[in-house]
């Protein structure tokens, strides 16, 4: 039978084993023994004495000492009982009745007047406390004892029960109880201790002194075993052992202890003690082998066949100890080099002490190899030192055939060179069996995946290929070799075969173009790489091994051999050379060595690093527009170009000065300048656009160039358009120079005159107009004649009268003229006296024309070969002329300030200087009062 804490009971266990031993099933079951009340609950005395001490307050509470009861549960104490000796009616209480403040009080009915009462509590740890609670006052010179009957009862049926004289002794007053420095005193101690070994002192002081101060130790509420097992030292409160303690019998001791003093009464503490018996490791782990299912055992030997499966039970192994805890942690194994193993009979956890398992096979057994086992069954508690037992079990094995071919390497790795004979032997395997006669007798195959390539001989087990093989297209052969013993039930073993085909330098390096084209920016800084190449060779190892070479005359490139990559010596100019073009080789390492070559093809990308150079028109020139001239009549052309190309070279036109009026305009892709206004007379003179060339390159560069147009019907006096162009030349770009600067005032003045005058003027107008009509032939009041001085106005040429215009033929009216028509170009001459027009039609010889010729029929100007060579100081920067001249064409010209355009990057143009010469003259008052802008640079 095994106790514990609560009940009591007898285990068991059985075992349900299916088919064929196919499973098997342990259960385990137990039978709890149940308590019936067969002891009485008694005092530890049947005199029970207790003293009070005067004058004590009504309600004061004094512990009794409670009663022991072998049974429990409901067979438990459940009440005690006070019986007064007064001849009243008795008084009960105690019994298990309703709760009153946290404890239990009970009344039958009987007088109150009684000194003392009964009240019973719930102690933590579960029992019940009778007190004993005075009721009234208490007078030792008049009554100094009280003799009263304590009655305690089980909760049984039938309940039994038991009485003890409860002595209540009155002595002097003694106000002060002992007090324990822990109410609960808790040990541990291991069994088998030795009698008179200490366990713990219990130490208790009392406020008082002399005989009240004076403390003894007895035991309180304490079993019939604490009593028996330990002793208590009443004087000095040691807890001792009385008798060896066994821990498989007794696992913990708990009772109380009382403090009491000598004083009278005395007064009492009460403590707790709890001793947990410690396991000392002092029994050996028992195991026991059992048969299961249809594995024969008997005596100790079991008969196991080879062939069974892994994992097969073939015996139970129950280990048990008596210990606990550690020392009840039982480990089983298998010991020795053996194919069995131990596993758990059962998923479940049940005590740590007593662990069953199936005993299995844990490899497959090869008669062969061994015919009998020894499994030897070690259990080992965890106790320090740890105690071990042991039990065996012999295994006989039946034989078999169970044993496949073996080969006596897994991986076989051959090196084979390429470009072999067929039918040479690659190599021979060989396998081995353990079994004997045909189960030993083997023969060999390979693996449909080398069919054709391999073939292997049945008998030797010799390798041949079949083929020539080439390390290029394969390098390497892996493929299965299967041995077959010849036993009625066939075993098979494998190894794998790898051939390595070992290189030959039998390819050439390979480039992977034969041209490489790459494209570089110019500019680029020296040693900058510009290109890699690839180069790959199909052979292995050293035979692929490669050294790269340039081969060109220039010696500009070089080639690092590692990476391909080509380098360059100097710095790209895509406008002295576009493309470069050289040979790279690979040379092999084999013996002999193998080479290729390549062709590098180097295209210098454009950068934006020039900017555009107009090459028409050149800034001292200018061209003649009449007014009469339509809208969209075309001015002049802007040529322009840039020696970058693509995005860089994409040119932009546009007027960035010198057009108030906004009568002209320009044309951003093709630089045709329009007019675009109506011509008044205000606009009379010399206008210069300032004409701004950009590149679409990023940063975007810019050249500025200067478009003369003179606008009046005719050109009297080419001298003095020439010098307002050089004059023109030396003004300030933020100076407009547009018409006639006097018109404003002269209009003033004209519509004064025109005011007072206007009534005579109209009659003579008309008789003049009449008589002029008449009498008068066309001719030309406005050309050159020699000897006539030139007009004072430089900026006012003379009109032509158009009263005076020569009438012409309808028919000829009615005819629609070119845009150009009206366009008169004024060039340099050649050096054989010839000239060209606005739209570069070359100009007649003949001596009537001369070098003028005006497209809508003017008179020429013999005076056009003189040049004006300008007197105004030259700038204070020189101008940096970014593009050649137009040949000859311009020749003549040169002497005008030093270019015809202006280069700038971007909108950052320079305008001027600080010292700029004045546009003015005697006659022209407007412009005199212009603010000083910046020169021309």
């Amino acid at each position: 039978m095994i106790f514990d804490e609560n009940e009591c009971f007898i285990d068991f266990e059985v075992s349900v084993i299916g088919p064929a031993q196919s499973w098997v099933d342990l259960f385990e079951g137990k039978v709890i023994i149940l308590d019936i009340n067969d002891n009485t609950p008694s005092f530890p005395s049947p005199v029970l004495t207790l003293s009070v001490e005067e004058n004590r307050p009504i309600g004061t509470l004094y512990l009794l000492p409670t009663a022991t009861d072998r049974d429990f549960g409901r067979n438990g104490i459940e009440r005690y009982e006070l019986i007064q000796d007064n001849g009243e009616n008795s008084r009960r209480l105690g019994s298990s009745g309703d709760p009153y403040s946290g404890k239990r009080r009970f009344d039958d009915g009987a007088s109150r007047s009684s000194v003392f009462e009964l009240q019973v509590a719930d102690t933590t740890d579960g029992e019940k406390q009778p007190q004993l609670i005075i009721k009234g006052a208490l007078d030792r010179e008049q009554r100094d004892s009280y003799e009263l009957t304590l009655r305690v009862r089980d909760g049984g049926d039938p309940p039994r029960s038991s009485q003890a004289i409860l002595r209540v002794m009155i002595t002097d007053v003694n106000d002060n109880n002992p007090r324990f420095e822990k109410s609960v005193y808790e040990a541990d101690l291991p069994e088998n201790s030795s009698p008179g070994s200490p366990i713990l002192q219990l130490k208790a002081t009392d406020a008082d002194v002399g005989v009240n101060g004076q403390i003894e130790y007895v035991f309180g509420a304490a079993t019939e075993s604490v009593r028996r097992l330990l002793r208590l030292d009443e004087s000095t409160g040691w807890l001792s052992v009385l008798h060896r303690i066994d821990r498989e019998e007794v696992s913990q001791l708990r009772f109380t202890v009382m403090a009491r003093d000598r004083g009278q009464p005395p007064k009492m503490d009460k403590a707790t003690v709890v001793l947990n018996i410690k396991d000392e490791n002092d029994n050996v782990p028992a195991i026991e082998i059992r048969k299961i299912g249809r594995i024969f055992l008997k005596d100790g030997i079991a008969n196991v066949a080879e062939d069974v499966v892994v994992d097969t039970p073939i015996a139970l192994v129950q280990v048990s100890d008596k210990d606990q805890g550690e020392n009840g942690i039982v480990t089983c194994t298998v010991v020795g080099d053996v194919p069995f193993q131990l596993k758990p009979a059962s998923e479940m956890e049940g005590e740590q002490n007593k662990k069953k398992y199936f005993l299995h096979t844990s490899a497959p057994l090869d008669y062969e190899a061994t015919q009998e086992y020894n499994v030897v069954i070690v259990a080992v508690d965890s106790g320090s030192p740890s105690l071990t037992s042991n039990n065996s079990l012999i295994v006989k094995v039946g034989d078999t055939n169970d044993n496949p071919p073996i080969f006596s390497q897994n991986v076989v790795e051959v090196s084979f060179p390429e470009n072999n004979a067929p039918g040479e032997r690659v190599t021979t395997v060989t396998a081995i069996d353990a079994d004997s006669g045909k189960n030993a007798e083997i023969a060999y195959s390979l693996d449909s995946s080398v069919s054709g390539i391999f073939s292997i001989d049945a008998d030797s087990g010799d390798i041949r290929v079949n083929t020539i093989l080439d390390r290029e297209q394969t390098e390497r052969y892996e493929f299965k070799v299967i041995a077959k013993d010849k036993g009625i039930n066939t075993l098979q073993g494998s190894a794998t075969v790898v051939v390595l085909v070992a290189d030959k330098n039998d390819n050439q390096p390979k480039f992977m173009q034969d041209v490489f084209t790459f494209y570089v920016k110019e500019n680029l800084e020296p040693n900058s790489p510009v290109g890699m190449v690839t180069v790959i060779d199909a052979d292995k190892g050293q035979n692929a091994e490669m050294s790269l070479f340039v081969k060109e005359e220039e010696d500009i490139f070089s080639i690092e051999n590692d990476t391909g990559t080509i380098f360059s010596t100097l710095s790209f100019d895509r406008e002295q050379k576009t493309t470069y073009t050289f040979l790279v080789k690979a040379v092999d390492g084999g013996d002999p060595p193998r080479s290729a070559t390549a062709t590098v093809s180097l295209f210098v990308m454009d950068e934006n690093d020039n900017a555009p150079t107009v090459t028409f028109p050149i800034n001292s020139s200018y061209t003649l527009l009449p007014p009469s001239s339509n809208i969209r009549t075309v001015v002049r052309t802007v040529i322009a170009t840039d020696s970058d190309t693509g995005i860089n070279a994409d040119l932009n036109y546009s007027i960035i000065g010198g057009n108030p009026f906004k009568l002209f305009e320009i044309d951003g892709g093709t630089g045709v300048i329009s007019l675009v206004g109506k011509l008044e007379q205000k606009h009379y003179g010399l206008h210069r656009l300032v004409v701004q060339v950009n590149d679409s390159g990023q940063p975007s560069q810019s050249t500025t160039t200067l478009v003369h147009v003179y606008v009046n019907e005719t050109l009297s006096n080419s001298t003095v358009v020439e010098a307002q162009v050089a004059k023109s030349l030396s003004t300030s770009l933020n100076t407009n120079i547009a018409g006639d600067p006097n018109y404003d005032l002269s209009k003033q003045r004209l519509s004064i005159v025109i005011g007072v005058v206007s009534g005579i003027m109209t009659v003579i107008l008309i008789i003049l107009v009449v008589v002029m009509a008449r009498y008068c032939r066309p001719k030309n009041k406005n050309g050159y004649e020699a000897g006539k001085k030139d007009h004072e106005d430089f900026f006012t040429p003379q009109q032509h009268d158009k009263s005076k215009k020569p009438k012409k033929d309808k028919r000829k009216q009615k005819s629609k003229q070119p845009l150009y028509s009206s366009i008169v170009t004024v060039e340099a001459s050649k050096p054989n006296g010839q000239r060209y027009d606005g739209v570069n039609e070359k100009l007649s010889d003949s001596p009537g024309m001369g070098r003028y010729r005006s497209v809508n029929g003017g008179p020429g100007s013999p005076d056009l070969a003189r040049h004006y060579k300008s007197s105004s100081p030259l700038p204070t920067v020189q101008l940096h002329p970014q593009s050649p001249t137009a040949g000859k064409k311009h020749q003549a010209v040169q002497d005008l300030p030093p270019a015809n355009t202006f280069v700038g990057t971007g909108d950052n143009i320079s305008l001027g200087s600080d010292h700029c010469s004045e546009y003015s003259s005697q006659t022209i008052n407007k412009y005199n009062k212009q603010t000083p802008g910046r020169c021309l640079t």
